[in-house]
């Protein structure tokens, strides 16, 4: 989507803890006695916490007692609906090309659209927070590439390969052969922090302060942060012995570049990165809040167990009702609750990349932003301005720029980041994708044109094509995914029987109009204009001004969207189920639709049910408060002016949210 322009706006697992800890399955008591505790100084009071302190295990393991396996890392996603194969046990099934999809319904044609509820860009970061803790497919080698249609009329875009590539998830060992293929996660299903520590003992070794020697004991309870920002996979010489990774876009070939975090997506964008780095942050302010009377260990496991609580705690009391989710009352740990990630809900109903702005925006003060900092930053195509008052620069940063550069993030400082997070509203949760995910994903566009980033001129800059929303409507293919109505089935709706039911529009007819080709209107490029724009008020909106980029939340095209996809499906029973769930209309109060609210729904409570260790719970975090002060009922903007040099004040009370004072959507 086109660029916005810059505006004013307010300034700113199972053991017990002992001497030694032993990260092994089963209970180990632990090895402090009263007679130690004279010996260190200690009330006698910390070693009757130390006593029942259960530390969570890294990988999931054990979280369920009776059934140790679930929710742990290597297992392959629970199935709520029967998979939907085209030989019953492996082949995708056929249907339309997924770039025509793309073409015809993700295709936003450089209009922004904002959320109509003023959800700020922490919904979508957070979400990827979130994402990048509890779901991870397991990749394999199958090359199954995407077809490209250069001569299609609605294709814009240039593609020098010929196909969109796009590799087929590794089956689960002894699956797709005599029975249905299935897809392993290779992360734990738990809500426990695992993009902050990892979930091998190899990670976090890394990851803490002290010798990497294959020996947690003598690690130091802080995670290492170099001058407060990850470390870079050099940081301990030898990059080569560092962590793997992911690496694409201007991290290719600079694997030692590349920030190390607990999960390997830690640097896909800026604001991931900085959520990362803020929650290392955070667990290495609750350290220090320990008394040194504590072993290194002891603090690291303490803080640990509060951070784990305070991710769920942001999740269930900020994220969930900020994006119109309510779940039944909790009525504390049921062990019958498998918590295990479904293979639904990490294929289709998790996926929310419309939502994604195009750009991110940061205020920074003149004063100690040396002017070469600002070249270095106007060179990579951040878009730089002065303050009305002159007092503080704007940076605006294209969603191009903000992959897989992690350079940014200290380059602009953690604190402007997160409050320029907040400041944003995120694009409206619909059936459209920005152009930097749905045909330029992570790709670097030719030097020389500084209008490459973003909006009309984008596909003048690019010779390849890589189409987020097109691979997610393949991948849910490729994963057996019922069709649309048989999932809105098993999640208990009723199946929608006209093209206009899914929509929630009057018509699934074209209409007559001079300016589309009659019988081809499908083809027509103009099938896709916006006739009207609104603002969050519902006033009209005139297309082509500051306000049609900065404010729309509702747009109407010359084609309903329910005549596009009975053109491009021909049936209902055919329309794929992350199609039909991101076309349809939002249920009142929230930013998602019937479907995807009933997918989140069944899927939260699951984590939150089946989880031994979530904070209502009470793993010891009632002892911490009383024992050390510490409490992890905190807000994200807490932590965020706690750790990041903001003021409380000068960030909003609920930060998922942004201020209705900016005039941003």
């Amino acid at each position: 989507m086109r660029r916005r322009r810059s505006r004013a706006r307010s300034s700113r697992r199972l053991i017990i803890v002992g001497v030694t800890v032993a990260l092994l399955l089963g209970i180990v008591q632990v090895g402090y006695s009263i007679a130690d505790a004279r010996k260190h100084n200690r009330p006698s009071s910390i070693e009757s916490f130390l006593r029942r302190f259960e530390v969570q295990a890294l990988d999931g393991t054990g979280n369920n007692k009776s059934h140790p396996e679930w929710g742990q890392v290597g297992r392959a996603y629970l199935r709520v609906a029967p998979t939907h194969y085209a030989d019953g046990r492996s082949a995708q099934v056929a249907g339309p090309d997924a770039r025509l999809v793309s073409n015809r319904i993700f295709n936003d044609v450089q209009q922004n659209v904002f959320s109509e509820r003023r959800v700020s860009q922490w919904g979508f970061t957070w979400g990827q927070f979130l994402d990048h803790t509890f779901g991870l497919r397991a990749d394999g080698t199958e090359k199954a590439n995407l077809k490209f249609d250069p001569d299609d009329p609605l294709e814009s875009f240039r593609d020098d390969l010929g196909v969109i590539p796009f590799t087929r998830s590794a089956a689960t060992p002894g699956t797709g052969v005599s029975g249905p293929r299935q897809q392993t996660n290779t992360v734990s299903s738990y809500l426990d922090a695992w993009a902050v520590y990892g979930g091998s003992e190899s990670r976090l070794e890394w990851l803490r302060e002290g010798e990497v020697d294959g020996d947690l004991k003598n690690n130091g309870a802080k995670l290492l942060l170099p001058d407060g920002y990850l470390p870079r996979r050099d940081a301990r010489g030898d990059s080569a012995t560092a962590p793997p990774m992911n690496l694409d876009g201007r991290l290719l070939g600079q694997a030692a570049k590349a920030m190390v975090a607990g999960d390997v997506r830690a640097n896909e964008n800026i604001a991931l990165t900085a959520i990362q780095t803020l929650f290392a942050r955070e667990h290495n302010r609750i350290v220090d809040l320990l008394p040194e009377t504590l072993s290194e260990e002891e603090r690291f496991q303490i803080a640990r167990r509060v951070v784990i609580a305070e991710q769920q705690w942001i999740t269930y009391t900020q994220f969930l009702p900020d994006m119109g989710v309510r779940l039944p009352d909790y009525r504390g740990y049921d062990p019958r609750v498998n918590p295990t990630l479904s293979n639904e809900f990490a294929t289709v109903g998790y996926r929310a990349h419309s939502q994604i702005h195009g750009e991110f925006e940061a205020e920074v003060p003149v004063d100690g932003f040396p002017a070469a900092r600002v070249a270095a930053l106007e060179a990579q195509g951040v878009e730089v301005t002065p303050s009305a008052d002159g007092e503080d620069l704007e940076l605006v940063i294209p969603l191009n720029v903000a992959f897989f550069n992690p350079d940014l993030v200290a380059m602009i400082g953690l604190g402007p980041l997160l409050a320029g997070i907040g400041s944003e509203s995120e694009y409206r949760n619909d059936e459209m994708i920005d152009n930097q995910l749905r045909s330029v994903l992570f790709q670097i566009p030719d030097p020389g044109n500084p209008h490459c980033l973003d909006g009309v001129e984008l596909p003048k800059c690019f010779q390849g094509v890589l189409d987020l929303g097109a691979i997610d409507v393949q991948r849910g293919r490729d994963h057996g995914m019922p069709t649309y109505n048989q999932l809105r089935k098993a999640y208990g709706l009723p199946e929608r029987t006209m093209f206009r039911a899914i929509t929630g529009e009057r018509s699934q007819t074209f209409p007559a109009d001079t300016l589309l080709t009659r019988g081809q209107e499908a083809d027509d490029p103009q099938s896709l204009d916006f006739v009207r724009l609104f603002d969050i008020e519902g006033k009209p909106v005139e297309a082509g001004t500051d306000a049609a980029e900065n404010t729309v939340t509702r747009g109407v095209r010359r084609t309903p969207l329910a005549a596009r996809l009975r053109s491009v499906y021909g049936s209902v029973g055919r329309v794929d189920a992350f199609v039909g769930m991101v076309c349809e209309p939002h249920v009142r109060g929230s930013e998602l639709g019937e479907l995807q609210q009933a997918m989140w729904r069944k899927q939260f409570q699951a984590l939150r049910d089946g989880d031994r260790f979530f904070y209502g719970n009470d793993p010891g975090l009632t002892l911490i408060r009383r024992q050390f002060g510490i409490d992890f009922r905190r807000t994200l903007g807490d932590l965020i002016a706690d750790n990041a040099g903001i003021d409380r004040d000068d960030l909003a009370d609920d930060v998922f949210f942004t201020p209705a004072e900016t005039g941003v959507a």
